[in-house]
């Protein structure tokens, strides 16, 4: 057993490889494109994102926030990548998505200890030890390999990706550069410096204000355009975290203004008024090129995205690179399954990770990926003797982002959902701290005491 199988080379994947072959353990890393593809995938590469390119916050009063920084201290793989392709998102980190992949894979192509396998994976090796990472998306025939392992139903819940546009076909008289609260905060600081910014398109976004009329004008036309039909059953299965925007805006006419269309935080710069709401555009490449909407992931046809959305002020010509899908998302019942090392209870040379075990985001995944591919370079060197695998086992905090999301994926839960990085998941200090952006840094602070104490 002088190798470890990692199956699927997606984001857990790719860093549970890295992780492993850091540890100068070889690695079969199995990955099915371009055989086969998904049918949210495109791209040839590892790695590829396909939802967002945005890695969320990067601020320290952020949970994921938080959990890149642990992964950063750690020696993740992965998130140094993002940070060298980064665009501008405010105080987000996003990435030139294409140029990510492009890197992930060109540096585990690269590894000595690393041989990528092009093929479907659709029966797990029980000789090997082996990294389950395969995705919300995984094939069909392995699904059923993994059900039948598991010996539970997998879960499944609908995940939604929004469009993509050319930034020449948005007009910009119309649209403003900004980030939110960020006009505010520089105009109280220094005014000047804040209008150069927006006058030479420094800030991370692009902007579409709209007025009462041209909301509900937009709204009406939303909640009425058709959709691709899901089977009454799958209606139940829709996941808050990337709810399709034609659905939240069912919710009431207002919804979207204190969702992703909120205009709190804005004046446009052209009128120096709070817009009645705001669409978000995000740069999603290092050219600055093309944009994505920031929320609108969506189940509308194709030409109803292009009807719908070109309403928006701004849109009226837009020429849309990509529109937006959904599309099945698979997760196995993980409280059940997994331990809090993404290692199975009932047989321990098998580790999940990934967005498959519940866990919900890219920096999430990676997170998993590092935990899984550590422990299993560990589980491989004690030669599967349980009682000096327990010794050895890399086991992390509840006090830390990283090891309260595996000890949530891993305890018993009636209501398990797959679940972001948040500060919910954590224990409560133990002084109670009403203002919120002060507890939430000492949530922060405390947990990366505790990854200090591992690195050190």
């Amino acid at each position: 057993m002088d190798e470890i199988i990692v199956i699927g080379g997606g984001l857990a994947g790719s860093e549970a490889a890295l992780q492993i072959a850091k540890r100068k353990i070889k690695v079969k890393l199995y990955e099915m494109k371009p055989n086969k593809f998904s049918e949210a995938h495109s791209n040839e590469n590892l790695a590829e994102i396909v939802c967002s390119n945005s890695f969320k916050s990067n601020l320290l009063t952020n949970a994921c926030g938080v959990l890149k920084e642990e992964l950063r201290l750690l020696g993740s793989a992965l998130i140094p990548i993002a940070d060298s392709v980064s665009v501008p998102a405010g105080q987000a980190l996003a990435v030139d998505r294409e140029k990510f992949a492009e890197k992930v894979t060109q540096v585990i192509e690269a590894n000595e200890y690393i041989e990528v396998v092009r093929e479907e994976i659709t029966k797990i090796p029980t000789d090997k030890i082996v990294v389950i990472a395969t995705g919300p998306l995984t094939s069909e025939r392995l699904s059923e390999d993994i059900s039948n392992l598991t010996g539970d139903d997998k879960l499944f819940f609908y995940d939604a990706a929004a469009p993509i546009i050319e930034k020449d076909s948005i007009n910009m008289s119309i649209a403003f550069y900004g980030d939110r609260y960020s006009q505010e905060r520089e105009k109280e600081e220094d005014i000047e410096k804040w209008k150069n910014r927006i006058k030479d398109g420094q800030a991370s976004y692009i902007n579409l204000p709209m007025n009462k009329e041209e909301y509900e004008d937009f709204y009406e036309e939303l909640i009425k355009a058709e959709v691709v039909n899901l089977h009454n059953f799958e209606k139940k299965e829709i996941f808050e975290g990337c709810m399709p925007i034609e659905i939240m805006a069912k919710r009431g006419i207002d919804t979207l203004r204190f969702g992703p269309l909120k205009p709190v935080g804005f004046t446009n710069p052209k009128t120096g008024y709070r817009p009645y709401a705001v669409v978000q555009l995000r740069q999603d490449n290092l050219a600055g090129n093309i944009y994505n909407m920031v929320g609108f992931q969506t189940n509308l046809k194709y030409g109803e995205q292009k009807r719908v959305f070109s309403k928006i002020p701004g849109l009226e010509k837009a020429n849309f690179m990509k529109y937006g899908v959904m599309h099945r998302n698979t997760y196995i019942n993980s409280t059940k399954i997994l331990d809090n090392t993404y290692n199975m209870k009932n047989n321990t040379k098998i580790f999940f990770a990934g967005q498959i075990t519940g866990v919900e985001g890219y920096v999430e995944s990676i997170s998993s990926g590092f935990v899984a591919g550590i422990n299993a370079v560990e589980r491989l060197k004690t030669n599967l003797d349980d009682i000096e695998y327990e010794k050895r086992k890399q086991v992390f905090s509840e006090k830390t982002i990283i090891g309260a999301l595996a000890k949530y994926i891993s305890t018993d839960n009636s209501k398990f959902q797959p679940m972001n990085a948040n500060f919910g998941i954590v224990p409560e200090l133990e002084e109670k701290i009403r203002d919120k952006k002060q507890r939430y840094k000492l949530l922060s602070d405390r947990a990366l005491a505790e990854i200090n104490k591992k690195v050190t």
